[in-house]
């Protein structure tokens, strides 16, 4: 493994847990945070964002405008029954859905979710960082690399590590305070 196929591995985890912190939501409404959320749609499993065209009228208000009359009813099914607990207010192929206002409880709720996934990120990195010092340790073995070779490449891919590391602390203290501030 290359220096560069370790980078795109990391940057991809790097782009997953700030995809995984979009979903969160804060005190302003976000498309977002109905991203994971999937309509039955003639039959199958769908995206919301293939139903609906989502738009941010107002600070807490999201609106949901169907593209199929017919898809309505399982749009307002999908969001109901998510963990998001809001309430779809329905008028025709318009769905408004009004934030309500984060309490105290919730957000430190919140912010442990985001640590939690903070972690996760940070083991995917781990993991990656040892996959690529078991192909180091099995070149060095079949005499491909040199043993002061093998440990300059171990610190290259420990300085790697330890930047997307510390690039995953940062998003998570600033999505912290993004979910604390009220």
């Amino acid at each position: 493994m290359n220096s560069q196929d370790l980078k795109d591995k990391m940057d991809k985890t790097i782009a997953r847990v700030k995809d995984n912190f979009m979903g969160f939501r804060t005190g302003r409404a976000n498309p977002a945070i109905l991203s994971k959320i999937m309509v039955e749609y003639y039959g199958s499993l769908v995206p919301l964002q293939q139903v609906a065209n989502v738009s941010v009228p107002e600070n807490n208000l999201l609106a949901l405008s169907i593209f199929d009359k017919s898809a309505v009813i399982h749009v307002e099914r999908a969001i109901s029954s998510s963990d998001l607990n809001l309430t779809p207010q329905t008028e025709g192929t318009l769905i408004r859905l009004r934030l309500p206002e984060l309490t105290e409880q919730r957000r430190k709720d919140l912010v442990k979710l985001v640590k939690q996934e903070a972690e996760e990120g940070r083991v995917a990195i781990r993991n990656i960082r040892r996959d690529a010092i078991d192909t180091l340790k099995l070149s060095e073995k079949n005499n491909d690399i040199s043993e002061d070779d093998f440990k300059r490449f171990q610190e290259d891919v420990q300085k790697t590590t330890d930047s997307f590391i510390s690039q995953i602390e940062h998003l998570a203290k600033e999505k912290e305070v993004e979910i604390m501030k009220v």
